[in-house]
C-alpha cells in the first residue's frame, strides 16, 4: 500500500482527496494538519496533530518516515514552500503543491487556458505569491531534483458553501438570503462572460489519478470540469434551484473594485473572475486517461444548497455586505436618474 501525507487534508478540495482515498485499498493517508475538522475524516485515515510552521518539531515527527506522495493544501507564500522543502526533500518520491489557476495571465492573449499560458497577475497578490511558490518548486526540480507536481485549481467547491462571483468577507450566504428575500443580487460586468465550476469530487478524481503517476514530475496540470457557463447562467441556476425569481443587478467589475476596495475585488474580480476563460483539460486527461468530470452544476448547486439550507451553522449572515449592496444599487439608480432628467 503507498503512503500518502497530507499537509492539510480537510479543505474544501482536500477533504473529497481525503474521503476518495479512505474509499480504496491503493493508498495509506495521513493528515499533519493542527486538529481542526477530525470529527468529519473517514475511517482508516490516520493523523499527526502538529502546527507545521513549527519546523523543528514538524522534522522531529516525520524523522525517519518517507512517503510516496506528499501534498502541501496551504502552502500560500514562497517562505512556506521553503519550509517544505526542508522538511520533504529526500522523504518523498514525490511532493504535490496547490497552486491557483488566477496565476495564469490576466487578460490572456487567448481565453483558452492551457498550462502552457504564461503566469503573471498583476492585480491579485494572492496570485503572485503563488506563482513565486511555482518558480521556486521548479527550480529545484530543475537543479536538484526535488520531485514535484503543480496543481492549478479553479473555482472549486463543495456543499458547505454557494460558489460566487461578488460577495462578502464572510462568504456566499447573504447573496443567497437577499434572493430568498426577492432582493437584486450584483453580477459583475453584463453576466456574459464565461467561467468554470468544478465539484470537489470531479476535481478529486484528477488528483488522485496524478499522485504516483511518473507523468505527474516536474509537470503542472490544472484541473477543471469541462463545462463553461456565463455569469447569468450560474445565477439563474442558483435561483431555478432554490426556486425564486433571479433579479440581477449589473455593476462593472472595475466599479466594484474602486467602491468595494475591503472585499478586494481588484484582485477576485479583475485579476480572476471577470475574465472569459475556458480550460483544456487535454494534458490531464492524457495523463490520467478515466478522468471524466462527471456533476454539472446544476447538480452540484443542488447538492450545495440542500445542504447549506439545511445546515444553520452554515448560514452565516453579513448586514454590512447586505447594506453595501443595497448601497451601491441606490447610488447608481440615483445616477441614471441625474442623468436622464438633465436637458
Amino acid at each position: 500500500m503507498k503512503e500518502a501525507l497530507f499537509i492539510g487534508g480537510t479543505g474544501t478540495i482536500s477533504m473529497a482527496i481525503t474521503r476518495l482515498l479512505a474509499s480504496g485499498n491503493e493508498w495509506h493517508l495521513t493528515l499533519l494538519n493542527r486538529g481542526t475538522r477530525m470529527g468529519e475524516l473517514p475511517r482508516g485515515v490516520d493523523t499527526i496533530t502538529v502546527d507545521i510552521n513549527d519546523e523543528a518539531t514538524t522534522a522531529a515527527v516525520l524523522e525517519g518516515k518517507h512517503f510516496d506522495t506528499v501534498c502541501d493544501f496551504i502552502g500560500f507564500v514562497p517562505a512556506q514552500v521553503e519550509r517544505d522543502f526542508r522538511l520533504f526533500n529526500g522523504k518523498t518520491d514525490q511532493f504535490m503543491y496547490i497552486s491557483s489557476a488566477s496565476a495564469y495571465n490576466k487578460l490572456p492573449a487567448d481565453c483558452v487556458i492551457t498550462e502552457g499560458t504564461t503566469l503573471a497577475n498583476p492585480y491579485w497578490e494572492y496570485s503572485r505569491n503563488k506563482i513565486a511558490c511555482e518558480e521556486f518548486l521548479l527550480k529545484k526540480y530543475r537543479e536538484e531534483g526535488f520531485p514535484v507536481t503543480i496543481i492549478r485549481p479553479s473555482h472549486t467547491y463543495d456543499d458547505r458553501s454557494v460558489p460566487l462571483g461578488v460577495h462578502g468577507a464572510k462568504g456566499s450566504y447573504q447573496v443567497i438570503k437577499r434572493m430568498l428575500d426577492g432582493k437584486p443580487v450584483i453580477i459583475h460586468g453584463d453576466g456574459t462572460s464565461l467561467w468554470t465550476m468544478t465539484y470537489n469530487e470531479d476535481f478529486a478524481k484528477g488528483f488522485v489519478g496524478l499522485m504516483a503517476n511518473p507523468h505527474a514530475i516536474g509537470e503542472a496540470f490544472q484541473i477543471t470540469n469541462d463545462e463553461h457557463l456565463t455569469w447569468n447562467q450560474i445565477y439563474q441556476t442558483i435561483a431555478k434551484v432554490l426556486g425564486v425569481e433571479l433579479k440581477p443587478y449589473y455593476v462593472s467589475s472595475k466599479f466594484l473594485a474602486d467602491v468595494g476596495r475591503q472585499y478586494d475585488f481588484t484582485g477576485s474580480l479583475i485579476g480572476d473572475k471577470a475574465n472569459t476563460v475556458i480550460f483544456d483539460n487535454s494534458k490531464l486527461k492524457r495523463a490520467v486517461p478515466d478522468f471524466n468530470p462527471s456533476i454539472r452544476f446544476e447538480e452540484g448547486i443542488r447538492r450545495c444548497l440542500d445542504n447549506v439550507l439545511l445546515n444553520p451553522a452554515l448560514q452565516i449572515e453579513d448586514p454590512d455586505f447586505d447594506r453595501w449592496c443595497d448601497k451601491v444599487i441606490a447610488g447608481l439608480e440615483a445616477t441614471k436618474r441625474n442623468i436622464t432628467n438633465q436637458p
